[in-house]
């Protein structure tokens, strides 16, 4: 199934195993016969690793600029060549972590959008929810908050709220979004959803 890319992005709150679900869904769409090229923004260049080890660092928009600056270099050196090949991207967060961690840092949305004008739209964005009880659980479970945005006073549900925004506006321009709860569903469970929707959007039938 190498006839046509799709570039997949995951994003959702810290607390919310995103990156399990990257995971299973990157084991799944294998087993489905897919060509898959799984990479992850920030990237492990040094761009992306300034972004990354940062926070503590940089704020607000030079934070906002870092990171779309690691954005654009990394569509520009992997996600498109990929794209190119006829692989499915999928990516470990995309521009809904920018609506999201940048407003924390108060940037506005549409300076947000701005600095991401020119980067190239998802054809599938899933966001992944859950009840923000069950993610401050989550943090807690695994040592606390690792990034000074989970360490903000009710950093779970803030960024609950934003993500149902981020997910409004994605759509709002037409990008295909999807909100799945992970509350209660497992990594696999979220991964077939994915997986499904991908081979749908990939035969042309959304």
């Amino acid at each position: 199934m190498n006839d046509k890319g799709l570039f997949v992005t995951v994003d959702g709150p810290g607390g919310v195993g995103k990156s399990t679900v990257v995971a299973a869904t990157v084991a799944q769409l294998v087993d489905d016969r897919f060509t898959v090229f799984a990479t992850r923004e920030p990237t492990d260049t040094p761009l992306g690793n300034l972004a990354r080890h940062g926070t503590e660092t940089y704020r607000g928009m030079a934070m906002a600029c870092l990171v779309a600056a690691d954005r654009y270099q990394h569509l520009s050196t992997e996600i498109r060549p990929a794209l190119m090949a006829g692989a499915v991207v999928v990516c470990d967060r995309y521009i809904a972590s920018s609506l999201v961690l940048q407003r924390m840092d108060n940037i506005t949305l549409r300076t947000i959008w701005e600095l991401n004008r020119f980067a190239d739209h998802p054809g599938l964005a899933v966001i992944l929810t859950a009840d923000p009880r069950v993610i401050a659980d989550r943090l807690a479970g695994r040592g606390g908050p690792h990034s000074r945005y989970e360490r903000l006073p009710d950093s779970s549900r803030i960024e609950y709220e934003l993500y149902q925004e981020a997910a409004a506006s994605l759509t709002s321009r037409g990008i295909h979004t999807r909100v799945l709860d992970a509350t209660t569903a497992t990594p696999e469970a979220l991964a077939r959803t994915i997986a499904a929707e991908v081979a749908a959007l990939r035969q042309g039938h959304p």
